[in-house]
């Protein structure tokens, strides 16, 4: 009996119009163009700005836009994740609001919060169901309206961040395609270099906190990046020897976009080149949870049946993590 496989047959994605420029940045906190460019290779992110949106608004043209391309009805869905780090409201789960906007009524779903991490680490969870044969059509979500946490009086943060939202579809395929394998990790002791102060159950918002704008982002830059580094290319370096996949039969290393020396120290670890990496972080920003769909929907076009992809994530956590996956559809007849 033939295995069944995970196999992503569907990408939707979608921006906020609102475009921050590095110039318009410069004029907000210390900072110019060519800085940002130098040190994160950012050159603009797209910012929610409506009143009453959020994370889930965002998710909802996604997952309505992956429904449409798919030919998928609502009713057909089993189950939909949310990887996110800045939810609608504590509780309940965006992912529950998402189902609601998008008219998904025969499904259950939650949040999954792994930092930047957070769509790969649902993607490989959803598989799970869609392996056991449990479920057959199910959805997952990378959304982060980042713009609510960041603090643009920081000149350290305030750049790399952008808002943002990817989904794809899973479903079981036999002809071996699909979701080969996946290494994944985590190590708290990585907590105190990146985090949101104040907000949760160790620290509850008061008028104290927010005086000391504790609700925002806090990384501690030069850590992060080391780990990074290390964590992705590591885990990415092992995948590719555990399957014999060389820079030549790889068709693309797919990597969180938090920054671009990051992506190319991944890359040159691996041995691959800067073709053979999907990026949008220039126009995007890191859009936390949603980089990954959305490397995947702006490439979307260019991958075939059977190509070798590598994600690599790396997130707050430490959360990090490499999946091997074998591209199920021809992604041309969605091209955008």
């Amino acid at each position: 009996m033939a295995q069944v496989r995970a196999a992503i047959t569907g990408v939707g994605g979608y921006v906020p119009p609102y475009i921050l420029t590095n110039e318009e940045l410069s004029k907000m906190v210390d900072t110019s163009d060519e800085w940002i460019m130098e040190r994160i290779g950012i050159k603009e992110r797209h910012i929610l700005l409506e009143d009453g949106k959020a994370t889930s608004d965002m998710a909802t043209e996604a997952v309505n836009q992956l429904l449409e391309k798919t030919n998928t009805s609502p009713d057909e869905i089993d189950m939909l994740i949310c990887g996110v780090v800045t939810p609608d409201m504590q509780f309940p789960a965006t992912a529950n609001i998402i189902c609601d906007k998008v008219g998904i009524k025969n499904a259950f779903g939650y949040d999954l919060n792994a930092g930047c991490s957070s769509f790969l680490f649902s993607l490989v969870t959803a598989s799970k169901f869609v392996e056991s044969g449990s479920h057959r059509k199910v959805i997952v979500v990378g959304a982060d309206k980042m713009s609510s946490i960041v603090d643009y009086n920081d000149r350290n943060t305030s750049p790399i961040f952008g808002d943002g939202a990817g989904a794809v579809l899973l479903e079981p395929y036999t002809d071996g395609n699909g979701l080969i394998d996946s290494i994944m990790h985590v190590d708290g002791s990585g907590r105190h270099h990146l985090h949101q102060v104040a907000g949760g159950s160790l620290k509850p918002a008061t008028f104290e906190t927010i005086l000391k704008r504790q609700h925002f982002i806090y990384q501690e830059g030069q850590p992060v990046f080391k780990w990074a580094v290390s964590k992705m290319a590591d885990v990415s370096v092992r995948m590719m020897e555990r399957y014999n996949l060389t820079p030549e039969t790889l068709k693309y290393l797919v990597p969180h976009q938090a920054n671009m020396r990051i992506i190319e120290a991944t890359a040159k670890r691996m041995g691959v080149g800067t073709d053979k990496v999907m990026m949008t972080i220039a126009k995007y920003g890191n859009t936390t949870s949603a980089t990954i769909p959305l490397c995947l929907w702006e490439y979307e076009k260019e991958l075939k049946p059977g190509d070798n992809i590598i994600i690599a994530t790396f997130g707050a956590g430490f959360a990090w993590g490499s999946t091997y996956i074998k591209w199920a559809y021809d992604g041309s007849k969605y091209a955008k």
